[in-house]
């Protein structure tokens, strides 16, 4: 694998050479500094001769640019190209960061494999094949890390090795599903190796962060990546990790961005950003203290207007019907279950809570389903439950005339 001069010389933006060939807007050039699309990476952008480059890509080993428009030039020309420095610069970046978080991942996570990679302007995504669990806690610790080794200003280095050599190094990272076709009569493998050769003050250097066979563009030192900030994780198949940062401006803004709301929850909350966890937890449990009080407020009221609601005879069995307000249908169900076979045979609540329901509860020998049937008969809606207690909703009646129906006024 000789990979691309991009690769080689990554630093490389400007350069002269002479057209191999042109069809419509495809240009072939006899040297080539662009990176064509490949491993994840996606390609340069630039200029030919001033026309703008829209794509890159190899065909029959050769690199094919695609212009926005068809050039001026033919073949035979010698043409200046740029490389737009800011994308390239990016793209390294983005690139060694993901080198540095899976060297970040090798001391966290147990049976690590590669499992995947792609940069695009807003964001990185690496996914990781391991046994363990990756929670937040770990994400935070592969974000420590990474820019731990960002901040020790490692050394980045690449080269070329005998694949044999390398298929025997457990060490070293296969990429196979973004490299394929790289390693398929192959001599020869690019490795790209960061930290190698560093001595870090305090730390014992047992070997390099990372070693991977890789065929991107990449900078020479972990401190030109700048700041990486891990955004998020899933699960896009079985066994595998999505882990997705940004670096560069992405990573600044999403920084600030977190500091703000940080910064904002904590006035909200009065605390200090590192009690935020215990004031937010103090919180959750007075609002599910309010919560329950209010759902208990609120059963209180379905029992009053039950015990309000005066027994009518209906079909050989007794019925305590009652109109109630300000509940949902779920409060109804704790006091009318109590109530049913104590007060009466067949017990009912009518109310509205962004439509008219009907909650009913039933003793022994009698159906809270049939009832509720009847009424979505009657009425419209829908509904459903057991022998012993059913709700319906959606019934195109107010409740009162509901009540009405089942043999009384209401409360």
């Amino acid at each position: 694998m000789t990979g691309q001069l991009a690769a080689s010389q990554p630093y490389t933006t400007r350069f002269e050479t002479t057209v191999a060939g042109v069809d419509g807007r495809e240009v072939r050039l006899e040297t080539s500094y662009f990176y064509a699309e490949s491993g994840g990476q996606p390609s340069d952008r630039g200029t030919v001769g001033d026309v703008p480059v829209v794509d890159v890509q190899v065909e029959g080993g050769e690199h094919v640019h695609t212009l926005a428009e068809e050039p001026r030039f033919r073949e035979g020309s010698s043409v200046v190209c740029e490389v737009d420095r800011a994308f390239r610069l990016y793209c390294m970046r983005a690139h060694t960061a993901s080198h540095v978080l899976y060297g970040a991942a090798r001391r966290v996570c147990d049976d690590l494999g590669y499992g995947g990679f792609g940069i695009d302007e807003e964001k990185v995504r690496v996914d990781l094949t391991t046994s363990s669990e990756v929670t937040d806690e770990t994400l935070v610790e592969l974000e420590r890390l990474t820019n731990q080794a960002v901040w020790e200003s490692r050394e980045v280095g690449w080269k070329s090795v005998p694949l044999a050599e390398l298929r025997e190094d457990e060490f070293v990272a296969f990429n196979t599903k973004t490299e394929e076709g790289v390693f398929e009569g192959a001599d020869e493998v690019r490795v790209v190796t960061v930290g190698e050769g560093d001595v870090v003050p305090g730390e014992s250097t047992d070997g390099p962060w990372d070693v991977a066979a890789c065929g991107g563009t990449h900078v020479r030192n972990t401190r030109e990546i700048g700041p990486v900030s891990l955004l998020s994780r899933s699960n896009p198949g079985q066994g595998m990790t999505r882990v997705e940062f940004a670096v560069g401006d992405r990573g600044i803004e999403h920084r600030a961005a977190e500091k703000r709301a940080v910064l904002d929850t904590g006035r909200v909350l009065d605390a200090a950003p590192t009690d935020l966890a215990d004031a937010a937890a103090r919180l959750s449990g007075q609002v599910e203290e309010l919560e329950e009080s209010l759902a208990s407020a609120r059963r209180e009221l379905v029992a009053s207007a039950l015990s309000a609601a005066d027994p009518v005879e209906r079909d050989g069995a007794t019925w305590l019907v009652a109109t109630v307000e300000d509940v949902e249908a779920n409060d109804c169900r704790e006091p009318l279950r109590a109530s049913a076979g104590r007060d009466a045979d067949v017990v009912v609540a009518v109310g509205e809570s962004g439509g008219t329901f009907v909650a009913v509860a039933a003793g022994p020998d009698h159906d809270a389903s049939a009832v509720v049937e009847a009424v979505t008969a009657d009425y419209g809606g829908g509904g459903g439950g057991s022998g012993s207690f059913a709700q319906g909703g959606g019934i195109d009646a107010s409740p009162a005339r509901v009540a009405e129906g089942l043999g009384s006024e209401g409360s």
